[in-house]
């Protein structure tokens, strides 16, 4: 279904409002959230207030203008803007750019909002862009000190372990990837006289010092987070746009009034956090789509406005419990659906709607695995369980009245002239009750031939019998052709028949709870093939999980063990050259 129409923004929505008290949620924001069925790749800026960060998040969306960009050292952005459209580099998906406040603005005061806010920004996106002016120095890390409170601003789990803060697996399989753009950016890209890279810079610029004392602890603490943090992190720098009198109005220059190499590597950023910013993805490999997204952002501005910490896995079982519920009624509302087309009440025989509702059930359990995650100890698995069965008990009880109902028509039909011809005295007459028999087997037969009476056939026509036997009875005794022995042995016919017609009823009735018993026992089977196919498919999404935790993990200690090889190789070269220049001793003799 094509949904361009319902996501089309003109221009950015505040989403989360920043008001210096409590954060708030901007509903028209949410409204459009919801309407995106599509997986999304979200990109959230920050950095401090006036580095340029809207103009950046405009050129993303391929226009000039749309997120504030100021002119003068106020912060215009406040709180976290939206602007949602479709992706320029991926069909069936949506972008959404997030544009922050910017941090540190000292107007505000109170900056407790700014950890929240950054917090939030990483919490929510796919891509996170993080935005300053000049090189990456110790200035520069020091103003990055809210990636150092993380592990104070969110719990990955809901019940953590006491090791949870220094395990950083929990946090990376939640994060997204990290671009650190340098704005205005005027040093040589060289190590050693040697020409790098911005990657390589970015890198460099994380490696750690050796010791344990204050100074270092601090100089390593923000470095080491964001390479335990952010396993994939890209750089990019910018020259300055324009001559400072230009930058006043930098959305409204021309393109041939800028830098011609702060357009290319404007271009640069734009086609790789474009081509490279991935779906939203949560623990489990659950995409993301807009109404996730919605909740997601309810859930962990709710969290901090209550004064607790956001939690991610609470945050994704928060979701769970919401789709899992919606999945049911999906599941529920194809069941009703096929139902509807498929049935035609009543049935000929019983077994017809097991069968039924049988292949209708495995479609709705596979609408509900589908739709459904992380659905722990099966709650919602058993609640669609639970309808089902509520639903086949309904269905069987509509059958019996479908066709008790047109079975009691049809033997009014057919019997009610007999009995008429009764009550006019047709049959009161010598030989007139073997006269009434014959008329009654006839019908009984023509009865009989008429199709898809359904399962109540022989137990309506049975209750209609026995409450017309005294007419049968009575013309039994009136009629004077029989002898006495004759109507003894009529009386013993009469009861074997009846005796006869119980027991088939018995054995119809114990045929029709062994196939209800079956059918249960087929329908627990289905829902247990179903649940282990779903299970060994997210089991083998965790191990997968797993596995790349644990090699970025491996990845980032083979990284800090081949640092300190390489400090210890050059502090070891520079000891034999101080050896060296050492000059030899004098000879005495």
């Amino acid at each position: 279904m094509d949904i361009a129409p319902l996501i089309h923004m003109p221009e950015p929505l505040c989403l989360i409002e920043n008001t210096n008290g409590p954060l708030l949620v901007n509903p028209e924001a949410l409204k459009i959230l919801s309407a995106i069925r599509q997986p999304v790749a979200v990109v959230a800026i920050t950095g401090l207030y006036r580095t340029g960060k809207s103009y950046l998040m405009n050129k993303l969306a391929g226009k000039n203008k749309g997120f504030s960009v100021g002119s003068t050292v106020q912060s215009n952005t406040k709180g976290i803007w939206m602007w949602c459209m479709p992706h320029p580099k991926k069909p069936d998906h949506t972008l959404v750019l997030l544009d922050t406040e910017g941090l540190g603005d000292v107007e505000k005061g109170d900056n407790q909002n700014d950890s929240w806010i950054f917090a939030l920004a990483i919490l929510l996106s796919s891509t996170f862009v993080y935005n300053s002016i000049g090189a990456i120095n110790q200035h520069a890390m020091d103003q990055l000190h809210y990636v150092t409170e993380l592990t104070r601003r969110i719990r990955a789990k809901s019940s953590p372990d006491k090791h949870e803060v220094q395990d950083s697996a929990n946090f990376v399989s939640f994060f997204p990837d990290f671009v650190w753009t340098l704005r205005d950016f005027s040093l040589g890209l060289e190590a050693d006289g040697q020409s790098i890279t911005t990657d390589e810079y970015l890198e460099n610029s994380l490696k750690l010092k050796q010791g344990n004392d204050k100074k270092t602890k601090n100089f390593n603490e923000p470095r080491l987070c964001i390479r335990k943090f952010f396993p994939e992190k890209k750089c990019f720098i910018f020259d300055r746009p324009a001559y400072r009198k230009y930058l006043i109005h930098l959305e409204q220059l021309q393109e041939e009034d800028l830098n011609p190499e702060f357009r290319e590597q404007v271009a640069d950023f734009c086609f790789y956090i474009l081509s490279h910013s991935k779906a939203k993805t949560l623990s489990g490999g659950i995409i993301v789509n807009g109404p996730r997204l919605e909740s997601l952002v309810l859930t962990y501005v709710n969290s901090i406005s209550s004064g607790d910490l956001p939690c991610m896995e609470s945050a994704v079982l928060a979701l769970a419990e919401i789709e899992n519920l919606a999945a049911v009624q999906k599941a529920i509302a194809h069941y009703d659906q096929q139902m509807g087309q498929k049935l035609k009440l009543p049935t000929e025989t019983l077994q017809e709607l097991l069968d039924l509702h049988r292949a209708t059930e495995k479609e709705a359990i596979e609408v509900f695995m589908k739709n459904s995650f992380k659905d722990v100890d099966q709650v919602f698995q058993k609640k669609l369980e639970d309808k089902l069965e509520a639903k086949l008990d309904d269905f069987c009880k509509q059958n019996m009245k479908a066709s008790s109902d047109y079975c009691m028509a049809l033997i009014q039909d057919i019997f009610h002239p007999l009995y008429e011809d009764v009550k006019q005295g047709k049959f009161s007459k010598p030989g007139g009750y073997y006269l009434f028999i014959k008329k009654m087997n006839e019908l009984k037969n023509k009865y009989h031939q008429v199709p898809r009476k359904g399962v109540q056939t022989e137990e309506t026509l049975s209750k209609y019998l026995d409450s017309k036997d005294g007419v049968a009875d009575a013309l039994l005794q009136t009629d004077h052709l029989l002898t006495e022995k004759e109507r003894e042995i009529e009386v013993k016919r009469i009861k074997s028949e009846a005796a006869e017609a119980a027991k088939k009823m018995l054995e119809e009735m114990q045929k029709k709870n062994e196939q209800m018993m079956r059918a249960k026992e087929a329908s627990y089977q289905e829902r247990l093939k179903q649940l282990t196919k779903k299970m060994e498919k997210e089991r083998a999404q965790l191990i997968a999980d797993q596995e790349r935790v644990l090699a970025l993990k491996l990845e980032e200690q083979g990284r800090l063990l081949r640092e300190g090889f390489q400090k210890e190789s050059m502090k070891l070269q520079e000891e034999i050259v101080a050896l060296q220049k050492i000059p030899p001793p004098c000879n005495i003799l």
